[in-house]
């Protein structure tokens, strides 16, 4: 068996990565580990692996001229402009429920893309991205590729942040089918996970052909 070797650094970097007003974010993603979305959004960028899977999904649905990536990775310069700009447009109470604090934002990772269906003016905080049509046959196609929603309906209380239809986020495969099929928002599912200890339980998991093991190792600072 091949042995891993993990710093402490790398506790805060992965695909799982959970990022909230509670879980800033630790370090910033290095430009060679970003790519543009061409040929749908060439000025927009995402994290290589997760930029990869999201072209694949939208190329498979042939949806060119159809989803349209409206934003992806942020500085923490842009995610502050943002967040002002909205208080000053918004107001308070709308910025906290769309806008998440700078330092907070899971478009600092490079994980994160908001997209909307291709159709008239779009609106950049909250575009417009149904569960009929395009958007539903994304939403399943996504989730095999990695891509959970973020920030479902009637869980704020647990992600801090309003539903947002619109906003989708690359954990990679298996996670985010076994978070869809148990109807877990990532902060509970980095929770559900920590009760699959290396040296004890593993989680099992079989899907396409695949059998998936996975578990927990806790670190100490």
């Amino acid at each position: 068996m091949k042995r891993l070797g993990f710093s402490l650094q790398d506790i805060s970097k992965g695909h799982l990565i959970l990022v909230n007003p509670s879980h800033p974010i630790k370090h910033d993603i290095r430009t060679n580990e970003l790519m543009p979305l061409k040929p749908y959004a060439g000025h927009v960028l995402m994290e290589h692996r997760a930029a990869k899977m999201l072209l694949q999904v939208m190329a498979f649905l042939g949806c060119r001229d159809g989803i349209v990536p409206v934003s992806g990775y942020r500085t923490m310069q842009e995610q502050q402009k943002i967040y002002a700009d909205s208080m000053l447009e918004n107001g308070e109470v709308f910025t906290q429920k769309f806008v998440a604090i700078p330092g907070s934002s899971e478009h600092q990772t490079g994980l994160a893309i908001d997209l909307a269906i291709n159709k008239g003016k779009i609106d950049f905080i909250r575009p417009e991205f149904p569960y009929t049509g395009i958007g539903g046959r994304f939403r399943e196609l996504a989730v095999k590729c990695g891509f959970i929603e973020r920030y479902p309906a009637n869980r704020e209380k647990i992600t801090g942040i309003a539903h947002e239809p619109w906003h989708f986020r690359y954990v990679g495969y298996p996670h985010s089918e076994i978070m869809k099929v148990k109807d877990l928002t990532l902060e509970e599912y980095t929770l559900y996970l920590k009760r699959f200890l290396y040296k004890r339980n593993h989680l099992h998991y079989a899907s396409h052909g695949y059998d998936f093991e996975i578990f927990h190792v806790p670190v100490k600072a």
